[in-house]
């Protein structure tokens, strides 16, 4: 009997050993943004090597990930259109920046190549609103003197889906032509009055490609991966600038981080000669009182480990990793914002790779 009782406990032992090697070797959860995948992507696989805990990873834009948090069905959403301050105190939320990147117009425009065309912020809402509606119009053509500009119709291509891709297009454009404020304004979802809609940054970047005379918008890493006929942009100083790491973290340079409550701060059409007019910063939401402390608990564990393992990955992208001084704010705000999570290890490590 005494034999038969200990080993009783042996194998519940062993089973209770194993559900828990099992919990601590899931998958982090979350799902959003399209405009970080690439990175998330690359820091996932990086992760998994040295620790053996996965990302499972839904990239169904910023909209779909905001619903996905608020209804606890991932550990963490992620989106590109911060939540304001009220919303996050509503729904529970703690919300922080991971990385900044940017968002580039792409064209499949015959005989013309990435970084051929420059284009204005407000000739690319005039094309949205179904203003300009041919490529060798005399708005596109005084930008291009040198460029031979085919009579070809212009397909404008967007989103279909909410994504903070969306939002900081449509933010940007908003801020740049007073009409198209009135009249579309900017959302994760908006109401366009022409064009053609596709489903995330790759479904735009496939219809733009197969559709001749297409215009499109993607976040810049996925353009450049894809071999995108990206459009260069002349930002709010008036200068013509590319699309690069260089200029994405021009725009965030007067970023004011410390005093942005929730960190709610939009990069677009910032000042600057060298600032590429439509960057933006992606963030993660996760509860204040978090449903599952040990999930939420590793999923900060990821992403100190993103920030301090992270960088060169980053910038290998074309992604801006954040300053020291803002991961620090962040480590900050996860010690006294979110409840019951173990303290991470070697978190006040701010050592870059």
């Amino acid at each position: 009997m005494k034999s038969r009782r200990l080993s009783g406990t042996l194998t519940a032992g062993l089973a209770a050993a194993l559900a828990l090697g099992a919990v601590q070797a899931a998958d982090i959860s979350g799902a959003g943004a399209t405009f970080p995948y690439p990175i998330y992507s690359k820091w996932a696989d990086a992760y998994r090597q040295q620790t053996g805990i996965g990302l499972n990873y839904q990239s169904i834009g910023s909209g779909g990930g905001i619903k996905q948090i608020k209804a606890k069905t991932v550990t963490f959403g992620a989106t590109d259109m911060p939540l304001k301050p009220d919303e996050l105190k509503q729904a529970g939320l703690v919300q922080f920046p991971m990385v900044i990147g940017g968002v580039v117009p792409v064209v499949n425009v015959k005989g013309v190549q990435a970084g051929q065309m420059v284009l204005s912020g407000a000739t690319v809402a005039s094309i949205y609103m179904g203003e300009i509606t041919r490529w060798n119009d005399p708005r596109i053509q005084k930008l291009n003197p040198g460029l031979a500009l085919p009579a070809t119709n212009i397909a404008p291509i967007y989103r279909s889906d909410g994504s903070g891709t969306n939002f900081l297009f449509s933010h940007y454009l908003s801020q740049v032509s007073p009409t198209f404020k009135e009249k579309i304004g900017e959302n994760t979802s908006v109401q366009w009055p022409v064009g053609i809609g596709a489903k995330g940054n790759e479904g735009v970047a496939n219809m733009t490609n197969v559709t001749d005379g297409a215009i499109g918008y993607v976040e810049y890493a996925y353009a450049k991966q894809i071999k995108m006929s990206y459009c260069d942009l002349v930002n709010s100083a008036g200068k013509t600038v590319v699309p690069s790491a260089e200029s994405f973290q021009a725009a965030a340079a007067s970023a004011d981080w410390a005093h942005a409550p929730g960190y709610y701060l939009i990069l677009t059409d910032q000042p600057g000669a060298a600032s590429w007019p439509i960057t933006g910063a992606s963030f993660i939401l996760v509860y204040g009182t978090p449903p599952d402390p040990a999930a939420t608990g590793e999923a900060l564990k990821f992403f100190d480990w993103a920030y301090r393992n992270g960088a060169r990955m980053a910038a290998d992208l074309d992604y801006v990793p954040l300053p020291d001084s803002l991961e620090n704010l962040v480590r900050a705000t996860w010690k006294t914002e979110i409840k019951g999570v173990p303290a991470i290890a070697g978190a006040s490590d701010s050592k870059r790779m």
